[in-house]
């Protein structure tokens, strides 16, 4: 283990940048186009949407509950163990999904195992990354989470030509060969030492102090509101469009439309966190009610040219919130709580992810985009508390 009084801001960190990348990219690009995967569970199920759409919120929920764990295990045996083992549950998670006979059996492989294996893969990379930075945090971060863009832009019309000629079955045995890549990111990680660690002391001391922490409350409710919204559009995006007579293969390119978006505003959104002065915090309020705004016009929006601007739109300030949410966390918890802290938001902001989608689609279209926005305000005044 390296050892360092303060964040390198450089060195090795650029490696675990590329880790980030890539693990990034394997977690959520994967989840923001599974709505390609919707449309075709609610016909070879023949169950409901709203039923349907609990297999990425089980996922997302899992994922986000279980960070703790993966917090705990990184701050015990380093974070590369544990991305590796995440990595291999959460090829195993899709690799038995392909042989699913019911909706029980995607809410146990996909939803169980491979959101268990996401647990302990996102939270220690990105804890790790955060301790490798400080100056330039909001640009690493930023450039790391561009592996979410550059992946949905790319896999949303993958997975459907992947659906169309393997079918579910073929392309989800695809999408488990993909997912064993989390092991070489996972190897890629260097766990740092630095001088403030023995100070926080250890995880119950630091859980401990952060429940006690105000700002830090605050802050989660805030990031559990906004990730109540979040993933709504990318589940119910495809299935929108195909109600509006989009064909298939031209709705799931429309979410490669914002991952192209997502990319640039994620990269922006880190240079100025790091280039304009003030609390990185009022970057996140413009980003969080500009994407409220955008998900409300939704429903009013159903010629095709003001639905890729709305997407467009959306894909950037949805993207450009997420860099300087991470971001913002390090200076109110400090880097050497930055696991636990990190933790505990991921694990609160899963109630968020659980029910978004789910609620969202017992409503009508309108009632479904109206939700997301008014999800995305609440954030907003929350980070006004």
């Amino acid at each position: 283990m390296a050892y360092r009084a303060e964040p390198p801001d450089g060195g090795w960190g650029w490696m675990v940048v590329l880790s980030a990348f890539f693990q990034s990219a394997l977690v959520f690009g994967v989840l923001r186009s599974f709505g390609v995967f919707f449309v075709e569970f609610v016909a070879a199920f023949e169950e409901p949407a709203a039923r349907v759409s609990w297999i990425a919120s089980i996922g997302i929920a899992v994922q986000q509950f279980g960070s703790p764990v993966g917090s705990a295990l990184s701050t015990k045996f380093g974070p590369r163990p544990a991305v590796m083992t995440g990595g291999i549950l959460t090829a195993l998670g899709m690799l038995l999904a392909s042989f699913a006979t019911s909706l029980t059996h995607l809410y146990l492989s996909i939803g169980l195992l491979s959101g268990s294996g996401w647990a302990l893969t996102f939270t220690p990379t990105l804890a790790c990354l955060s301790r490798y930075f400080s100056r330039r945090r909001s640009l690493a971060m930023g450039l790391a989470l561009t592996g979410v863009g550059l992946s949905s832009f790319a896999f949303a019309p993958l997975f459907q030509w992947l659906l169309n000629h393997y079918a579910w079955r073929g392309a989800l045995l695809l999408v488990s060969a993909l997912s064993l890549h989390l092991v070489a990111c996972g190897a890629l990680l260097r766990p740092l030492s630095l001088a403030e660690d023995p100070v926080v002391g250890g995880p119950g001391a630091q859980i401990t102090s952060l429940l006690r922490h105000g700002p830090f409350l605050r802050y989660t409710v805030a990031l559990t509101l906004i990730n109540t919204g979040y993933f709504i559009p990318y589940v119910h995006l495809v299935a929108h469009l195909r109600d509006l007579g989009w064909d298939p293969l031209p709705a799931a390119f429309l979410l490669s439309v914002a991952a192209i978006s997502d990319l640039v505003g994620r990269v922006a959104s880190g240079w100025l966190g790091d280039a304009v002065p003030g609390p990185v915090a009022r970057l996140l309020m413009l980003w969080t009610t500009l994407t409220g705004v955008i998900l409300a016009l939704y429903p009013v929006a159903e010629a095709p040219t003001g639905l890729v601007a709305l997407t467009m739109a959306y894909g950037f300030t949805s993207g450009a919130l997420t860099p300087v949410a991470f971001s913002v966390l390090p200076e109110l918890v400090g880097t050497g709580k930055i696991y636990c802290g990190l933790g505990l938001v991921q694990m609160v902001e899963s109630i968020g992810g659980l029910l978004g989608a789910p609620l969202s689609g017992k409503g009508n279209k309108i009632s479904r985009w109206a939700m997301a926005a008014v999800f995305y305000h609440g954030g907003c005044r929350g980070e006004l508390i």
